[in-house]
């Protein structure tokens, strides 16, 4: 049987794996593209300014990320990343961001900056699934496609939705950068 934290972690790994089965080197018929795709997965901490409640309403949210990225064939470095963005109508419900930007600082002295202009979020049994789809705007990967996908909780008991609000929430990330 699962507490709170390893039924999140469960649902977390599974919203990952199966969005990673996705992710492959392009490859053409007359051989490999020479762009950088990147699979990265670590974990993800969020704040909400101000706190989530019932009802929705217009909130910043920060988030910061711990990456283990693989760059190449058998080299995977470790990242950091920054998100920042608002959300026009967020609660405890859903967050929903369609303008956010990232920048991801790579141990190797790359970075990626990206820009997301969509996102999709669910909250199934207490764990807040986001996905947010943009594209690589600069440095790593540039022009290519970006997917970052979060398995958050949060950070306060359910009911300080009806008091004084969710704070933040962390969980575990993907982002993926590919073709």
């Amino acid at each position: 049987m699962f507490d709170r934290h390893g039924a999140a972690a469960a649902l977390g790994s599974l919203v990952l794996v199966g969005s990673s089965m996705v992710w492959a080197p392009h490859v053409q018929a007359h051989g490999p593209v020479h762009q950088e795709s990147v699979l990265c997965t670590g974990s993800s901490t969020s704040t909400y300014e101000p706190p989530l409640t019932l009802l929705p309403r217009q909130t910043r949210v920060q988030t910061r990320a711990s990456y283990a990225c693989a760059v190449a064939p058998g080299r995977t470095v470790p990242a950091t990343g920054y998100l920042e963005g608002k959300s026009p109508a967020a609660s405890c419900v859903t967050v929903n961001s369609p303008r956010v930007g990232e920048v991801v600082h790579y141990a190797d002295g790359k970075q990626s900056s990206i820009t997301y202009d969509s996102s999709t979020s669910i909250r199934i049994a207490g764990v807040l699934v986001v996905r947010l789809s943009g594209r690589v705007v600069e440095g790593r990967g540039e022009g290519l496609a970006a997917h970052r996908t979060v398995a958050a909780l949060p950070g306060e008991l359910p009911t300080s939705c009806l008091l004084s609000g969710l704070r933040g929430s962390s969980g575990e990330a993907q982002l993926e950068i590919r073709p």
